[in-house]
């Protein structure tokens, strides 16, 4: 048998696609939100003496808005704003100063305060305090009794049950079987066990769900309050107006982060010899007009998506329900000749504002349904319907999930039982056996 070993060289040309450095900053610029591209400017302004920021973005920054809400841009001296946030644990600390008297006791108190996390609650068992601090178990109870009674009602809870309790205690209109139920049927009220509390207490049905109505109200997180963002700052990339009956879309360029060149320090150095500087400062001049060249680019790429999503989308800005009608990523980016990766980077995170609210771009891409007519249909318009039916239910017998698939059937929309449910639980509806009540 004969064995031969047969070497030979080809040449193959394949096409391969090969991000250099700075288109993949590109895109990661793209990606940013407005916030993102601002601490990221922030960041090269750091890092390049030849780049600034122009100041009168601080404007645009101050804009202070929360989804769906109208915003208003107001120019604010952050030279001149007070530090007035207190932190939750300075909050309950300034009572125990100022309410108990200088003793062993107060002292304790103030170490218990630092085992409350951010919600208020003291998770840490008293009995693991106790060997931690070598402190009676006693004496801690009496510290946790004093950290209850300060506000916010419920703070020091061990528990969400003990923390209703002490909401209720101090609530002179909490109905008056409230502190019994939650003390003892605390379980059977929140599996809805309602027939069996009724009867143990001898009240009615429809008093079992004022009580259930009511601890709707309390916070199940006392300290949360001092957790909250106090608004979120959202820098709108596009803005529509409506002028008579049409839609106006433009760029909200003057917020966006104006790059200067820093003409002082360039003609400073400019005239130099020293070959290090000269190199220094091209490479910094060469960076400062790739990176404003790369935020016009972005901010182009995002009004051009945008004004195919207001051509899609009319009715939405044009109609009083605010109508979606289907539209996908797909669609945007064969119409614009891009790729549907840089539509997604430029919906996500990216803001639209209106008279009406502002809205993220991507909430106008809403998948498609078919209907039995052979229409598409968006999610949007099955929600409309799911709301619709549920709203216009016997409370006393709510629709089932599968009832819901019927009615949809009804109204030429064929949705199977998991969907209902999947939308459902979207919009944030209770399973039928929860909105079940008895008033």
């Amino acid at each position: 048998m004969k064995f031969e070993q047969q070497l030979s060289q080809k040449q193959r040309q394949v096409q391969q696609l090969a991000l250099t450095q700075q288109l993949q900053q590109s895109l990661k610029v793209l990606q940013f939100s407005g916030e993102e591209l601002f601490e990221f400017i922030n960041q090269q302004t750091l890092e390049n003496p030849l780049i600034e920021l122009n100041s009168q973005y601080y404007t645009g920054l101050a804009r202070k808005n929360t989804l769906g809400n109208t915003s208003t841009a107001v120019e604010t001296n952050f030279g001149q704003i007070a530090d007035t946030h207190h932190s939750f644990f300075e909050y309950l600390l300034a009572q125990v100063h100022l309410n108990y008297r200088d003793t062993p006791l107060r002292k304790l108190v103030i170490i218990l305060i630092s085992y409350l996390d951010n919600d208020g609650f003291l998770r840490t068992s008293l009995h693991d305090i106790s060997d931690a601090l070598q402190k009676s178990y006693i004496e801690l109870l009496d510290a946790l009794t004093l950290i209850q009674q300060l506000d916010p009602a419920g703070v020091g809870a061990r528990n969400l049950q003990e923390c209703l309790m002490l909401q209720t205690e101090r609530d002179n209109y909490a109905p008056s079987i409230a502190y019994i139920i939650l003390e003892s049927y605390f379980d059977q009220l929140v599996e809805r066990k309602w027939l069996e509390i009724s009867k143990q207490l001898e009240v009615t049905l429809e008093d079992v769900q004022k009580v259930f109505d009511y601890i709707q109200t309390l916070s199940p997180a006392p300290g949360g309050f001092f957790q909250k963002d106090e608004g979120l700052y959202i820098i709108p990339d596009l803005k529509v107006d409506i002028v008579g009956n049409e839609i106006v879309l433009k760029s909200t360029r003057s917020i966006q982060p104006p790059l200067k060149l820093n003409e002082e320090y360039f003609d400073q150095f400019k005239e130099t010899t020293d070959l290090d500087v000269k190199k220094f400062l091209k490479e910094k001049k060469q960076n400062y007009e790739w990176l404003k060249k790369t935020i016009d680019q972005r901010g182009n790429t995002i009004l051009r998506v945008g004004e195919c999503i207001v051509r899609h989308q009319k009715a939405f800005f044009l109609e009083e329900t605010h109508p979606l009608r289907p539209l996908t990523l797909k669609e945007i980016a064969d119409e614009l000749a891009i790729h549907e990766s840089t539509v997604s980077r430029s919906v996500n995170h990216k803001y639209l504002e209106t008279s009406f609210g502002i809205f993220e771009l991507k909430h106008f891409f809403v998948a498609k349904l078919a209907s039995e007519s052979g229409e598409a249909i968006s999610t949007q318009q099955a929600k409309e319907h799911l709301v619709q039916f549920i709203r216009n239910e016997d409370k006393r017998k709510p629709l089932s999930d599968q009832k819901i698939v019927e009615l949809m059937k009804s109204v030429g929309i064929n949705l199977s039982r998991r969907t209902v449910a999947k939308y459902r639980e979207e919009l944030g509806i209770l399973g039928s056996s929860k909105r079940k009540r008895f008033d």
